[in-house]
């Protein structure tokens, strides 16, 4: 007689495929979808950041063949001040525009990770294993991964605003010169304290489960 299979408390049997699911469990595991509206809305404001990178970039084009009226839409858009008026696209106000594309590019790279890998990771998958155009970091995502992708992102964006701002210094007071570097410093923290707190639940499952380190 064979004997009975033990239970291993860090290794549960999976359930059986097909099993129905109660009615209460069913409603709460169904309420995932009530997050679909938000990343279909998160679509509408990346579209938003689409025209919006379209149309600087036009005006950059513009400004570049001598056109004034988008030279000055340029410089009110990043909000360059000079006590001489601007005539002619000079370095200052094309770095700080490229700076200005750079960073929609970055917030939209933010909005593909929260969409694609929020949506998989929380709502649905989506059945991308094999497809040639699977991004890399999704095929490992879990909650942990995203915060810290995310954390990453997020101090890549202050990075680009503070390098912009750093360009741009004579238009700001000293005390929001200081006050965006804290604030910078303070995201750095926070990222380095999630990376950290990850790799020690990473650990501590990899100890529990006899996994060597």
């Amino acid at each position: 007689m064979a004997a009975p299979e033990r239970f291993d408390p860090l290794n549960p049997p999976v359930a059986r495929r097909g099993s129905p699911l109660r009615p209460l469990p069913k409603l709460i595991f169904a309420s995932r979808w009530l997050q679909l509206p938000l990343y279909l809305g998160l679509i509408v404001a990346q579209a938003v950041y689409v025209m919006h990178f379209l149309k600087e970039l036009w005006h950059l084009v513009e400004a570049a063949f001598g056109n004034q009226h988008a030279l000055e839409l340029l410089v009110t858009s990043i909000g360059y001040k000079t006590t001489a008026p601007v005539t002619t696209l000079n370095e200052t106000v094309i770095m700080l525009v490229v700076l200005a594309l750079i960073d929609v590019v970055m917030i939209s790279n933010l909005l593909i990770m929260v969409i694609v890998g929020g949506y998989e990771t929380f709502v649905s998958r989506l059945d991308l294993d094999g497809h040639r155009d699977q991004p890399e970091w999704l095929s490992h995502v879990n909650a942990s991964v995203l915060k810290v992708k995310l954390g990453l992102s997020i101090i890549g964006i202050s990075s680009i605003h503070l390098l912009k701002t750093f360009i741009n210094a004579d238009n700001y007071t000293e005390k929001v010169l200081i006050a965006q570097t804290v604030i910078h410093v303070a995201f750095l923290f926070s990222a380095m304290a999630i990376a950290y707190t990850d790799k020690l639940m990473a650990a501590g499952h990899a100890k529990a489960s006899g996994a060597p380190n």
